[in-house]
């Protein structure tokens, strides 16, 4: 350091110390700077995740547009308070990613599928790809599937709707499928298209899914019953005869 003498010295040493504080000043924000983040992150890890919800994944038809009254079953179970979200059928195996990944994380408590057209036919698939990895599936729902399908694994209870006589098929049972499986012909008046937005069906549709999610869907009569009955057991509700 120079000397003060003779007036210049501690002038000259100013923009030096200046830029020595200033670098100091920098070094000590850093350090604040990265010890924050530092505690944000592990405050993260450590955070209690959020309650589990239910999960209910709707896949539309080909070229997404045909599937339409999947939004409206969406737009009225979200404003029941039931988690809906509504898809193009092409990205199942990403929707299929993400449910394991939050049903493993405690994210999402249970799962319900819902496909119409080459929508249903992905729910099939979508259904075996959860269960080979342990995630399980409530209750499917096709509507009017455009492909012989088999399913496989296990689902608490699939309940496949086809238009007879039409772009629409059964699902057969495969050897691997354990829960229960119905085939349900709708009235011929349903077309393939509509299907998906005949408000009774639709009303049906709503009413196993909120059974499901509050564990009050029953399978079907084992035993043989009146009409009422069948359709009781198919809708989750109490049998009136």
């Amino acid at each position: 350091m120079k000397s003060y003498g003779g007036g210049t010295g501690f002038t000259d040493e100013l923009p030096f110390l200046r830029e020595r504080w200033l670098r100091t000043m920098y070094a000590a924000a850093l350090t604040l700077l990265l010890l924050g983040l530092s505690f944000s992150v592990s405050a993260a890890q450590v955070a209690p995740t959020s309650k589990p919800r239910d999960h209910v994944y709707l896949l539309r038809g080909a070229f997404n547009v045909f599937s339409l009254g999947l939004d409206g079953i969406a737009a009225e179970l979200q404003r029941q308070g039931i988690n809906a979200t509504v898809h193009n059928y092409l990205v199942w195996p990403l929707l299929a990613d993400e449910a394991i990944a939050d049903y493993k994380n405690g994210r999402a408590r249970t799962i319900v599928l819902v496909g119409h057209s080459s929508g249903a036919v992905a729910v099939t698939s979508m259904a075996t790809r959860l269960w080979q990895l342990g995630v399980p599936v409530k209750l499917a729902i096709g509507l009017d599937p455009t492909s012989q399908v088999t399913a496989s694994g296990h689902v608490g209870h699939y309940v496949n709707y086809y238009v007879a006589n039409g772009f629409g098929t059964t699902v057969d049972r495969g050897t691997q499928f354990s829960g229960v499986l119905q085939n349900v012909a709708v009235n011929s008046d349903i077309g393939h298209f509509t299907i998906d937005k005949d408000q009774q069906l639709q009303e049906r549709v709503i009413r196993q899914i909120r059974a499901a999610l509050s564990d009050r869907f029953r399978g079907p009569p084992q035993t043989p019953v009146t009409q009422g009955a069948a359709r009781s057991a198919l809708d989750g509700r109490p049998s009136p005869d």
